[in-house]
């Protein structure tokens, strides 16, 4: 039995950069929400409107990278 580290560290690698991004994507998107909900609280639409893009554009790419993950998979 021959094992390639190399391909087995880079796929180590790559798999926890990805993880860690997403998690990230994922805290960015309840912070938003939060602000989001502080914003109503003191009455400003136009910044709690760019919480709620925000908080939707890194969900958006939280379900990208599943999806993308899926399709690896199942290819």
């Amino acid at each position: 039995m021959n094992i390639n580290w190399s391909a087995l560290g880079s796929t180590f690698g790559v798999s926890v950069g990805i993880s860690i991004a997403v998690v990230v994507a994922f805290c960015l998107g309840i912070a938003a929400l939060s602000q989001r909900e502080a914003a109503q609280a003191d009455g400003s639409a136009a910044r709690g409107t760019a919480a709620l893009s925000g908080a939707v554009l890194c969900f958006a790419l939280c379900a990208a990278a599943v999806g993308y993950g899926l399709y690896v998979i199942a290819g």
